[in-house]
């Protein structure tokens, strides 16, 4: 191997490693948009992999997407092997509330301080390992007071000072930067510094750049309905922003809200992580919201929130019109039936024996 060679093989390896910890995610495809004019559309993840395989023969299309919800500290063995089983990029909803009981795990000022930087990089790892594209959309809905880490409860009344706006923003800073990933141990210090919050309480050497995009998403206009409830109290900042997105029921239809969130974060593509018909067959608040998804191109996602058991309230299977609605737009063709670097189940080991 001459001189040159051997300089061209280490400037290739350093290329790698550069990919794997280098600088900070970009905008582009590290947002993990669709190509072009292209939607995804995807459903709610129940637990039960028949759920989906029957959300997509009554919609006779294959959702692209599948949202998960698990809480703080989860693992995910049963949730990675549902996304490889529907064949559908990931979308993960973490919330702080206990799965059990429902008591909080951490709060958002203890996320931002880093005592929940095991967890954060225990999934930065997960999806690097895993070369899963995947969407993580973390404490979602911050001002909706039923959630626990909300900083307003139902009355207006502010809680105490470990749930404040100010923490739920510096909060979600971190998580952005460690999910991220992408750079070694003083790197990712400094970007954390710079975001306001200490460095990372582990004594991890660096984190591997995990091909994940994070989603900041809150109701329209916040529930209650208070001005220190607005979204804009809680957005963390662009730079720690991959996409935008809201909630937008049948029971809940404000429009001019809508609207409004989506004109006032003009420059990051937009989402409806939840949608669903909740309170009967409502076909006009469908199409409504399919012609509204249309007319606003940088909506490049939204799931369908599908709940659980075939008596939920929001199982669109119930509501014969809003089903057909859906479908028919769902077949247009900027609505992909996969993403791109969808799960895929392991091939089985040699021999054909199950592991």
């Amino acid at each position: 191997m001459t001189c040159v060679t051997r300089a061209r093989t280490c400037l290739a390896a350093l290329a790698v490693v550069a990919l794997c910890l280098g600088a900070p995610v970009g905008a582009g495809a590290a947002r993990l948009m669709p190509h072009g004019k292209k939607v995804f559309f995807g459903v709610s993840d129940t637990g039960n992999p028949a759920d989906f395989g029957q959300f997509s023969s009554a919609m006779h299309k294959h959702p692209a997407l599948i949202e998960t919800f698990r809480n703080w500290g989860s693992d995910f063995h049963g949730s990675i092997e549902r996304w490889q089983e529907a064949r559908a990029r990931p979308v993960l909803h973490i919330t702080t509330a206990d799965s059990g009981d429902g008591h909080e795990l951490v709060t958002p000022r203890g996320i931002a301080q880093g005592y929940g930087d095991d967890f954060l990089i225990r999934l930065n790892r997960l999806f690097w390992e895993k070369r899963m594209p995947a969407y993580i959309r973390p404490l979602g809905e911050p001002n909706r007071c039923l959630n626990v880490y909300a900083s307003y409860d139902c009355a207006g009344n502010g809680r105490d000072g470990a749930h404040s706006p100010r923490w739920y923003r510096l909060a979600f800073r971190r998580m952005y930067i460690v999910l991220h990933g992408g750079g070694k141990r003083a790197a990712i210090d400094a970007r954390l510094a710079k975001a306001g919050v200490p460095p990372l309480r582990s004594e991890v050497g660096g984190l591997p750049k995990a091909p994940v995009a994070i989603i900041w998403g809150t109701l329209p206009a916040g529930s209650p309905t208070v001005p220190q409830n607005r979204p804009r109290h809680f957005y963390p900042g662009s730079r720690y922003v991959d996409w935008v997105g809201t909630d937008f029921y049948s029971d809940n239809q404000d429009w001019k809200a809508l609207t409004g969130l989506y004109n006032r974060f003009s420059g990051k593509p937009f989402a409806l992580p939840e949608f669903g018909v909740s309170s009967g067959d409502d076909p006009t608040y469908v199409r409504r919201l399919m012609v509204w998804v249309r007319r606003h191109p940088r909506c490049k996602m939204l799931v369908y929130y599908q709940d659980f058991g075939s008596a939920s309230s929001y199982r669109i299977q119930n509501y014969p019109a809003s089903l057909a609605v859906l479908s028919n737009y769902l077949h247009h063709p900027a609505f992909p039936a996969f993403a791109p670097g969808y799960p895929k189940a392991p091939p089985p080991p040699p021999g054909g024996l199950t592991p």
